[in-house]
């Protein structure tokens, strides 16, 4: 998308979001938004599903969860709510880090199925109207990849340019890891090569050299590659270290950024595909996060909300919001055209980097005060639903995610409260094959021994928590979820209008009234396990009432234009403005 248009498009939303106050007092209909804006922005109202294939259905009995499998269950995902599938990795790989190794950009690994079946997963996840996203992990390729292996053969391989290499081990070879604890260093010696190369991740992971044109070519290729496949964008993997300008001298805790790169992909994607998009990893602090969107929009379209989140793990763990309030206000400020994305689990530890020592300790000490329960000297490793503990907390804590300002991301599983194998390493912990049903290995595969360990004992052993248990059962998590998803289709103010905190008078009580073209909805959540008697004041003037979209119960403004909203423990309700 041209600069222009993307302005104009940029100008055309801001109008459309007035306050339902303003708008109420005109007699005049508000201006219909166009369709294909709509379109093109997608990602404003759509429920993301983050899918391992290798994990989640086996349909060929030999352990490993394949394409086939995923396309069998595109009716399940249907009928949760699901608008877009993400994908993690599934090119070829040695699989030394889960996928993210990754040792052909241009094919599907072999264990995971054919081209054919990819295509064919294509082609039925678009006649079930979802669109298909995937990891871009050009940060870094596997050790295995036929380019470094060129690179390390002699100095004057054409690939050698491609990674980041140092005759001298540089000064700062042990800082900046992005796996403390684990790893030791960012720079290793390769004895064929006679260099040390640069890795942030582990060390059979190089980092490409992004400066290089060859590179940013080869990554356009890549994408040219899978857009013509069908896929609708890209999750892209470790944006701020797929722009940093790694040289040997370099300080890798304070490294240097080229967001052009990000513009440029921008530009590439948009003009071979318009409404594709780039959803970005990008753990940043809210002062660092405007040219990772660009000013106008030009950058990526979504991120992760990372800050936010670990504020809202903070609230979970205490019960108290202040500190979430604080973290919505402060990244509120984005383009027009952008959007947040948020969830609750990843396939990633739970980062809480950026809480302060004493925060971070009361959310171990709620959620995981094991240290084999922590990761990376930062985060959590667990699972949401082992976590929470109390079903009405996970209940509440799903309702927040869909009713919050932007794009809801499920990981898979999360949906029924799977559990963690805390015997596995790392972050394989919250990776364990999907739990379909109570037959052999929870109904993934039929193989003998499955790809990884089902989750076979404790309160989230298949036979208790799945898919078909949770189906026969109305009060279940996924039905609930399910309920959420469709709740929030008919919903559209979250994703497009302007949103504002409101003063609830208690401290565990977090309120977002959202307002777009004149009407307006108020979404109350109650932190505490014991109950709360709120007071909301939403700007409008008497005579207008807050009708529950989750209890159909109505509560009236008294005559300060103040409502009284009690709620249970846990409790939550979404409302929507009406006049009398």
């Amino acid at each position: 998308m041209k600069k222009l248009p993307l302005l104009l498009l940029a100008l055309f939303l801001t109008a459309c979001q007035q306050d339902t106050a303003e708008t109420q007092s005109k007699e005049t209909p508000p201006t219909p938004t166009p369709t294909d804006f709509i379109e093109e922005l997608w990602y404003k109202n759509s429920l993301v599903y983050s899918v391992d294939v290798e994990v989640f259905k086996d349909s060929n009995k030999d352990g490993v969860g394949d394409f086939r499998g995923l396309t069998n269950q595109l009716g399940y995902l249907k009928k949760l709510g699901v608008e877009t599938i993400w994908l993690a990795p599934f090119q070829p790989t040695p699989n030394r880090d889960d996928g993210y190794d990754i040792a052909d950009f241009y094919s599907v690994d072999s264990r995971l199925g054919t081209d054919q079946d990819f295509d064919t997963f294509m082609k039925q996840a678009s006649q079930q109207g979802m669109r298909v996203i995937m990891d871009l992990v050009t940060n870094h390729t596997s050790d295995q990849h036929p380019w470094f292996q060129q690179a390390r053969k002699r100095a004057d391989s054409p690939y050698r340019s491609w990674y980041v290499w140092s005759k001298e081990r540089p000064k700062k070879w042990d800082k900046g890891m992005v796996f403390p604890g684990v790893q030791k260093q960012v720079w290793s010696f390769d004895k064929q090569a006679g260099d040390y190369f640069y890795h942030r991740f582990y060390d059979f992971q190089p980092d490409l050299n992004m400066q290089n044109p060859a590179v940013q070519r080869e990554m356009r290729k890549i994408i040219r590659h899978w857009l013509d496949k069908g896929v609708a964008g890209f999750r892209v993997d470790a944006v701020p270290f797929l722009i940093e300008i790694a040289t040997p001298d370099f300080d890798p805790e304070n490294p240097e950024h080229q967001f052009d790169i990000i513009t440029q992909l921008h530009q590439y994607i948009q003009w071979h595909k318009r409404d594709a998009i780039l959803l970005g990893e990008a753990n940043v602090a809210p002062d660092e996060q405007k040219p990772y969107f660009g000013k106008d929009g030009q950058n990526m379209q979504t991120m992760f909300n990372f800050f936010a989140n670990q504020h809202l793990f903070y609230a979970l763990a205490t019960g108290e919001t202040k500190l979430l309030r604080k973290a919505l206000e402060d990244t509120k400020d984005i383009p027009p055209t952008a959007q947040w994305a948020h969830f609750l689990r990843n396939h990633d530890e739970i980062d809480l980097g950026r809480l302060s020592d004493s925060e971070r300790r009361k959310v171990y000490d709620r959620m995981g005060a094991d240290t084999t329960m922590q990761l990376y000297d930062r985060g959590i490793r667990r699972r949401l639903a082992p976590m929470l503990g109390d079903p009405r907390l996970v209940e509440m804590a799903y309702s927040l995610l869909f009713s919050l300002p932007g794009m809801p991301v499920i990981r898979y599983g999360e949906e029924i409260g799977m559990g963690d194998d805390l015997s596995l390493k790392e972050r394989l912990s919250i990776r364990t094959p999907m739990q379909w049903s109570g037959g052999l290995n929870g109904g993934f595969s039929e193989a003998a021994k499955p790809v990884r360990p089902v989750i076979s004992r404790g309160p989230y052993r298949y036979p208790v928590v799945n898919v078909a248990a949770q189906q026969a059962d109305s009060t279940s998590l996924l039905n609930q979820i399910t309920r959420f998803a469709h709740l929030r289709k008919q919903c559209p103010e979250i994703g497009w209008g302007k949103w504002k905190l409101l003063d609830t008078g208690s401290e565990h009580v977090l309120a977002i009234q959202y307002s777009w073209k004149g009407k307006s909805l108020v979404m109350v959540h109650n932190f505490s396990s014991e109950p709360q008697q709120c007071q909301l004041t939403t700007g409008l003037k008497s005579g207008s009432s807050l009708v529950s979209l989750t209890t159909n119960k109505t509560s009236r403004a008294g005559a300060n234009g103040v409502y009284q909203v009690p709620l249970a423990g846990y409790g939550y309700s979404w409302y929507r403005l009406q006049r009398d």
